[in-house]
């Protein structure tokens, strides 16, 4: 797993890299979200009733309201009165909602799949649940409760009456004592007045009842939600977010060995030095051919979009001396060696480009035979007259395990790997208009460098 840090720039590299997959996924996100909304969520629309509750009524009373407006008992009267065929009564609890808002006012909705029967839903349940109400608080006062109301009436009517009485026997005279005493008739007459009004109001079947549909139901304009347009872009982001994801997944995961030290473990072997390749990073793996490396191609799938821009290089007198500088070093590494074989994973452009610059610049020195192995199922020729095997590859191609593959391969065909060459791509600038290096001269720069290692 790589450890390195996903950066801004990554994501930029995955966009300028990988901007033509993008731009395919985020197509058909939208229209797998064209698809669900033909399918699972069609067009909905959403009309809205509101019913006034006059009089005091407490938060906890208002939310049981609310409860009551969504109820079977309410819905199963508006299906009954709607009489639409194909829809039942539990669907159709399901296309119902009510909430409470400032005011005392309850706003009960209504969604169906036309604005007309939206529209219809919500003032028929407004209407049922107004009646159904109304019903409660005509029967919800029993008998009992009823005749004590009636009989605490008559008493104080009663009281009232004695309480003239009372006044009319008074002293008529002005003095302070009749005065006094009419007084406080007058005050238990009003005293017992607003207590039979409180007893009234504290009556829920004259205080609460009487609600009001405050008009019918507006005509949706647009859609619920998710509309079709939402249900697009959602799946056009969600595709495209996926894929981006998925890019940093894959390189968080990615277990290709990128430095030259990792290189050289997996192998068992020294690092001879560093070349360079001028030209166009190209597939790792063998394009192939048929419509499946077409559409490869075509998205941009077939070249890498992890690896960094390749860097401007010397001219090619300057990248022909660091293979003449590889050459010397193998000479130097072993004098007496009269062939050594190149081995290349197959797949590896930038490696095979490499070698057969190898196999051309070593003019002195052991002979350099390349073959191309198949990292999948590794087999290397037999040796007949080489005294060692250079393994060329390029870094960030391959993983540990794969190279491995190689090293245990060239054992079996009884090659020592005597060293391996990193091949890196570099931007080519225009050729010297001097003449080559004269072999002399690159010999005598290639001995100042190691002989067992380092870069080229």
């Amino acid at each position: 797993m790589s450890e390195d840090t996903i950066r801004l720039v990554t994501i930029g590299r995955i966009f300028r890299r990988r901007w033509r997959l993008l731009a395919v996924l985020a197509v058909v996100g939208a229209l797998v979200g064209f698809g669900a909304s033909v399918v699972v969520f069609p067009p909905r629309y959403t009309a809205s009733a509101p019913v006034l509750l006059p009089g005091l009524w407490e938060e906890r009373e208002l939310l049981t309201q609310v409860d009551l407006a969504t109820s079977s008992a309410v819905v199963d009267r508006a299906a009954d009165a709607l009489h639409w065929s194909g829809v039942s009564t539990t669907d159709l609890r399901k296309q119902v909602s009510a909430k409470a808002a400032d005011g005392n006012i309850i706003t009960i909705a209504g969604t169906a799949d036309t604005p007309k029967r939206a529209q219809q839903l919500a003032d028929q349940v407004a209407q049922q649940f107004v009646q159904y109400t109304a019903q409660i608080a005509g029967s919800g006062t029993d008998s009992a409760t009823t005749t004590a109301n009636d009989t605490l009436r008559k008493q104080v009517e009663e009281t009232n009456r004695r309480i003239s009485d009372l006044a009319k026997a008074a002293n008529p005279g002005q003095t302070v004592e009749s005065v006094q005493a009419r007084t406080a008739l007058e005050n238990l007459r009003t005293s017992l007045e607003g207590a039979m009004k409180k007893v009234d109001e504290a009556n829920p079947a004259t205080n609460k009842a009487g609600m009001v549909v405050m008009g019918p139901a507006a005509p949706p304009t647009g859609e619920a939600a998710p509309t079709r347009i939402q249900l697009i872009v959602g799946g056009a982001l969600l595709f495209f977010l996926l894929a981006v994801i998925g890019h940093l997944v894959a390189a968080r995961m990615n277990r290709r060995l990128r430095t030259e030290p990792e290189i050289a473990a997996a192998l068992g072997s020294t690092l001879l030095g560093t070349v360079d390749v001028a030209g166009e990073r190209r597939a790792h793996r063998p394009e192939g051919g048929g419509p499946r490396a077409g559409i490869r191609r075509l998205v941009g799938l077939d070249t890498p979009w992890n690896v960094p821009a390749p860097q401007k290089s010397g001219d090619e007198a300057g990248r022909r001396l660091r293979y003449r500088r590889v050459c010397a070093r193998l000479k130097e590494r072993l004098p007496a060696a009269q062939r050594l074989l190149l081995v290349v994973p197959a797949g590896d452009d930038i490696a095979r480009r490499a070698a057969g610059q190898l196999v051309a610049e070593a003019r002195s020195g052991p002979t350099l035979r390349m073959v191309e192995v198949s990292v999948d199922r590794p087999v290397v020729p037999d040796r007949e007259n080489e005294s060692g095997a250079v393994v060329v590859l390029s870094a960030d191609s391959w993983t540990a395990e794969e190279l491995v593959g190689i090293a245990e391969a060239c054992a079996d065909g009884r090659h020592e790997v005597v060293g391996i060459v990193v091949a890196d791509l570099v931007q080519a600038r225009p050729t010297r208009s001097a003449g080559p290096l004269p072999d002399d001269a690159t010999l005598a720069l290639a001995v100042r460098g190691h002989a067992t290692g380092g870069s080229a």
